[in-house]
């Protein structure tokens, strides 16, 4: 299937698999960042291309090359822009070996970045960040102050170069370089995806910080305009969840009605809406047994119908952006615990979380407490 959900875009490009499972029931077009002009026809590619290393804008990506034999594939006609698409069933024996996980807002922390900067290129990295940024990035994510940190304009630019520069943390330790070759499939969660296309190649670095900056702007005058938040419903499997939002939404109007927003992994769903339902959801966790709510510190019901006024800013910057085919596999995010439950039944030897915070490693481990993944930090 073809998902374009709460994210910049799924590629399914020829040289690689995307693997995709964000339900069209679960999150409509208007409640992500949409797409305009999208068309479909018929391209082909090998399923027998190999990939090989290359280097792009300072990230290690993949190319490909053995185009010989064909199968059939979709390409998706953004704008001018067209995008290799591929069908999930396809890559039904895919087996992934070892992933790359980005983090998403919520990961940042005061102080990240900071040991960094004895890495050149990861120390670069935040210097051209100031450039487009228009101020010291470092300096915030190194000291401060936490409220600044913490908003949406600030952290997610902050995690996007944060969990670049652990790459090139990586890539300087011995052994480094061996494990960015070996990657064959990366992953982020939310924002974390536009780190995983960058790293994939799919855009400049340079190009997705103006998109996540982009991003932070427009989702952050979004949440502005109508009083919305997010909390994290503990203990609960997802079908409790919804039925709790269900009781919920019965005691608000539409306006305040909420869902199940990200599926972090079993026991752990993030619930958007409007103010008063999620006070509702608070107010009656404990009736559904939950074990415990936690109210999110982010600026309003993210991956909900409330950040639709920030669709078009994002839409016109994403046709304007210069996108390729990702040089090796990127899944979608948000279907988090799909996902990763994926990548671990498929046979994932290794995973590795770049960037700030260890949120994706134990979400990971309360999956699979034998799954072998390391954290990178910057």
């Amino acid at each position: 299937m073809c998902s374009l959900l709460n994210h910049p875009r799924i590629f399914r490009p020829p040289s690689s698999l995307v693997i995709s499972f964000s339900s069209l029931s679960a999150f409509p077009m208007a409640y992500s960042f949409a797409l305009p002009s999208v068309s479909f026809k018929s391209l082909s590619f090998t399923a027998s291309d190999s990939l090989t290393g290359c280097t792009r804008n300072g990230i290690r990506g993949f190319g490909v090359k053995n185009l010989s034999r064909s199968r059939v594939f979709m390409s998706v006609s953004v704008g001018s822009q067209t995008i290799g698409v591929v069908d999930d069933l396809f890559f039904a024996n895919y087996k992934p070996n070892f992933a790359f996980l980005f983090p998403g807002q919520g990961a940042q922390a005061i102080g990240m970045g900071k040991d960094s900067q004895s890495v050149p290129a990861a120390a670069d990295l935040y210097k051209k960040a100031n450039d487009i940024l228009g101020y010291d990035l470092l300096e915030l994510c190194s000291s401060g102050p936490k409220e600044k940190l913490d908003s949406t304009v600030i952290s997610q630019p902050a995690i996007y170069v944060t969990s670049l520069a652990a790459v090139e943390v990586l890539r300087e330790r011995d052994g480094g370089q061996q494990i960015i070759d070996s990657v064959d499939v990366t992953c982020g969660l939310s924002l974390g995806e536009y780190t995983a296309l960058a790293f994939a190649g799919a855009f400049s670095f340079e190009d997705g910080l103006k998109l996540v900056k982009l991003r932070g702007e427009a989702m952050q005058e979004a949440a502005d305009t109508a009083k919305s938040a997010m909390v994290s419903v503990i203990g609960l499997d997802s079908d409790k969840v919804q039925q709790l939002c269900d009781a919920a939404n019965q005691d608000v109007d539409e306006a305040n009605k909420v869902q199940i927003a990200n599926y972090l992994c079993p026991g752990n769903y993030a619930v958007s809406g409007g103010v008063k339902g999620v006070e509702a959801v608070e107010a009656k966790a404990k009736s559904f047994k939950a074990r415990m709510t936690v109210r999110l510190a982010v600026a309003g019901a993210f991956h909900t119908s409330f950040m639709e006024p920030a669709v078009s800013r994002l839409e016109a910057a994403l046709a304007a952006t210069d996108i390729k085919p990702p040089r090796i596999p990127v899944t979608s995010p948000v279907q988090w615990e799909t996902t990763v439950n994926t990548l671990l039944t498929k046979g994932l030897k290794k995973g590795y979380e770049l960037g700030p915070g260890k949120v994706i490693a134990g979400i990971v481990k309360r999956m699979d407490k034998g799954a072998n993944i390391e954290n990178i930090g910057a």
